[in-house]
């Protein structure tokens, strides 16, 4: 079993930069796709970016391309979220996911394990 937790979400103000963390446990890190998803108030859970086992491949929605950057650290058991020019459409809940088979996750559908997520809230 993989435990997944979240970290740094927060209240930021459109244009703001936030980083954001996910710490794995339980498994062999390494051997599993990584990916982030994000739900925004009222809405469906979505894909934000994910990242192949060894972070030399990734791959990003269209709507946070070129503002978001996702990386890992096989040694720490982490990947992270890094999250630049914020904006208000941003705002959701963040969740961490991975992929057992080492495949991209890119559909809900694709990935084993969860977060419990984390809030990120953007103010206009």
């Amino acid at each position: 079993q993989v435990l997944l937790v979240e970290s740094g979400g927060g209240l930021v103000q459109a244009g703001d930069s936030l980083g954001l963390s996910c710490a794995a446990s339980g498994g062999t890190f390494s051997s599993y796709a990584m990916g982030w998803f994000r739900q925004p108030p009222g809405k469906e859970r979505e894909f934000v970016a994910t990242i192949s086992r060894s972070g030399g491949s990734s791959y990003y929605a269209g709507s946070v391309k070129g503002r978001f950057t996702i990386s890992r650290d096989n040694a720490k058991n982490t990947v992270y979220l890094q999250m630049n020019s914020l904006k208000p459409e941003d705002t959701a809940v963040y969740y961490c996911a991975a992929n057992s088979l080492g495949a991209f996750i890119t559909d809900m559908r694709n990935a084993d394990y969860w977060g419990k997520g984390t809030q990120v809230t953007v103010s206009s």
